[in-house]
């Protein structure tokens, strides 16, 4: 076998796990009951992704305090505050787990501190160690008192031990990790105190240390307890962090300091570390974009496993076996952990095991269905798997009789639909005008950092193929062709396309889909007129090649607009293009381009921008014509993916399914 390391047993504590994979933990938003149980939801979610062969769950934040931080979180569990509902639930899911030979650890929650979401804040006012400001609001936070750290300790016994008898294999503390409450009191920056939890990097790490301590005592020493642990912060300032590759002053911890850390916390009792890098005031580190490489935590869990003797896993986009199994290896990390992999596909264990490594359907770290619907709408998903977190209410529909249904566009959501009507037992066929399938994932993944676009547009062609779906390239579609068809259905998903103006020397103005596509040769210098996704990433991706670039935007910010995107795909994005030497140049109107110069007014100023081409990215407008020639005259017809509406590739690929699982 190939990564057979991979697939070799381990312990944590007493508790040995079949195989090198974890599930790493995602906040569990929409996945509790009012009582403070798992839901339905909740159970099916983590069952299914044991059922696809992980050997740890690890689930994602729960509480046990529930005096000091009331409103920290919601839709999350809380082992306290009904005991014998939260057990009962948990033993219906953990008996569920077991029935797989997988293990799962409850994560608890030690609070948010300074980086409570505000939207789940209320009334109440924030804590941490300090009166510091906090993350997100213009507001100090409200130092706790020692009668609440107690309280706070306390509680993660009686947590623990509900856990316990619920069937969890074991816990993992939440977290001296991204700048949270149990970090805050970690971080010199953070803690101001002058009692014993503040001072001395013992003093600061007493909490986490009480912690361990108190479950053990509550538990008993064979019941393992992990840690989610951040060795770095990569803290310039308050709110401010820093990039890859970026020379800093660290004002958070530093590496000695986190090295020395981890072996304090070992010393402690806690039985493995769950290590990456960052805190909230740089979290795109915590929460890796598709702007940061693969693998980024490797090379620090490395220095962590050479100070400590028990297991270290790791995350950060660590879904290609080649790596992680070298990062075993090279005595990198004892664990691989995969986040939102597992969210896109739960069974990617089971399918490198048997040998189907093409089959895994792709993790594009585009942060839409998991992050930006977790600070959004208190509920974790996915982009491109509908049924993550909704496997019960979204189980494939058996279907009474089949159809034969015309596809008309090789998009996301054309090629969802042919899926999922394919495995329902349907006839889909599919009609693409292009060579090739992926539609708008094609330009938008010519950039190296995201080449998962590419590999879900080749997933949906191997899946199809798979299926036995007809495709036909090279086929505009007409309203003849289609009445002149015998299909009982007809799914019209023909996308969108590029908006264009005209600017005078329109010789040298090209769509961003043209350059990425790399149909023309922008040449050296380049306008890109639009500051949103498609205009940032462009600009990007052509810095990088080491083009002199600019970026003209008519509001006064960039990404202002079809958001919201991830907090931490956003604020990296934003960061980065000044980094990468970008000029950016907001609130501005373009008037003219000739003879290779841009002209644009901004703040009552004309600026005049030299520019070998001028490249557009000012949004997309719908292909919809076909539909409205048809909508009439075909009985059962649907419009779907950006032909509907432009939007993002999360929405085509959900509103596919939905139509195409209830037709």
């Amino acid at each position: 076998m190939k990564y057979k390391n991979l697939f070799t047993p381990i312990k944590i504590g007493s508790v040995e796990i079949k195989n090198r994979f974890a599930m790493a933990p995602m906040g569990p938003l929409g996945l509790s009951d009012a009582q403070g149980g798992f839901n339905q939801r909740g159970i099916d979610y983590y069952t299914e992704r044991a059922k696809g062969g992980t050997g740890l769950i690890i689930t994602g934040v729960t509480f046990s305090d529930c005096e000091v931080e009331q409103q920290s979180m919601p839709n999350c569990p809380n082992s306290t505050f009904n005991p014998v509902h939260f057990i009962r639930t948990s033993k219906e899911m953990t008996e569920r787990v077991h029935a797989y030979g997988s293990k799962i650890f409850l994560m608890m929650s030690g609070g948010f501190g300074r980086v409570t979401i505000p939207t789940n804040l209320g009334e109440f006012p924030p804590v941490a160690p300090s009166p510091i400001p906090h993350r997100w609001l213009d507001k100090t936070c409200r130092p706790l008192t020692k009668e609440e750290i107690h309280s706070i300790v306390k509680s993660f016994g009686d947590g623990a031990y509900n856990a316990k008898r619920g069937g969890f294999d074991g816990v993992e503390i939440h977290a001296v990790h991204e700048g949270y409450l149990l970090d805050q009191f970690a971080i010199s920056m953070f803690n101001q105190r002058d009692d014993e939890y503040g001072g001395s990097l013992e003093n600061r790490l007493r909490f986490a240390r009480e912690v361990v301590e108190e479950i053990k005592r509550r538990c008993g020493d064979d019941f393992p307890v992990a840690l989610r642990f951040s060795v770095k912060s990569m803290i310039k300032d308050w709110r401010d962090g820093a990039l890859p590759g970026e020379e800093f002053e660290e004002k958070g911890r530093d590496i000695e300091e986190g090295l020395e850390a981890a072996r304090l916390l070992v010393e402690y009792g806690y039985d493995a570390l769950d290590t990456d890098v960052g805190t909230y005031d740089a979290w795109w580190w915590n929460h890796p974009p598709m702007y940061q490489e693969k693998g980024l935590y490797r090379p620090y869990c490395k220095m962590v496993k050479d100070v400590v003797d028990v297991p270290v896993l790791c995350a950060g986009r660590m879904d290609d076996p080649q790596m992680a199994s070298a990062s075993l290896e090279n005595g990198e990390c004892d664990v691989i952990s995969l986040g939102r992999p597992l969210l896109a596909d739960p069974d990617y264990v089971n399918k490198l095991r048997s040998g189907r490594l093409e089959d895994v359907r792709p993790c594009i770290s585009c942060h839409e269905g998991c992050m930006g619907r977790i600070q959004e709408y208190s509920m974790i998903n996915c982009a491109v798997n509908p049924q993550a977190a909704r496997e019960r209410v979204t189980a494939y529909e058996p279907i009474c009789k089949s159809k034969k249904v015309m596809v008309v566009g090789g998009g996301v959501a054309g090629c969802e639909a042919a899926r999922v009507l394919a495995i329902r037992g349907h006839r889909p066929e599919l009609f693409e005008k292009s060579r090739q399938l992926g539609g708008n994932l094609i330009p938008g993944g010519a950039p190296d950092f995201k080449e998962d676009d590419i590999a879900l547009a080749k997933w949906y062609e191997r899946q199809l193929s798979k299926l036995e779906v007809p495709v036909h390239y090279g086929c505009k579609i007409s309203r003849e062709d289609v009445l002149a068809a015998d299909f009982d259905a007809v799914i019209i998903a023909t996308g969108s396309s590029p908006k264009v103006f005209s600017l005078g020397e329109d010789e040298h103005v090209y769509t961003a889909a043209d350059v990425l596509n790399k149909e023309t040769d922008c040449g050296e210098t380049a306008v890109v007129i639009g500051g949103g996704l498609v205009g940032c990433e462009t600009a990007l991706w052509l810095s990088q090649q080491g083009k002199k670039v600019t970026i003209v935007e008519a509001l006064d910010k960039l990404l202002a607009v079809n958001g919201p995107l991830c907090h931490a795909n956003k604020d990296m994005l934003e960061k980065l293009v000044p980094y990468r030497g970008v000029e950016v140049i907001t609130s501005a109107r373009v008037t003219d381009y000739q003879n290779g110069i841009l002209t644009a007014e901004s703040a009552g100023e004309t600026k005049k921008i030299p520019a070998d081409s001028v490249i557009l990215a000012v949004g997309y407008k719908e292909e919809n014509a076909l539909y409205h020639e048809l909508e009439f005259d075909v009985p059962e017809i649907y419009l779907l993916g950006d032909a509907k509406k432009v939007s993002n590739i999360m929405y085509g690929i959900w509103d596919a399914f939905e139509v195409a699982n209830h037709i």
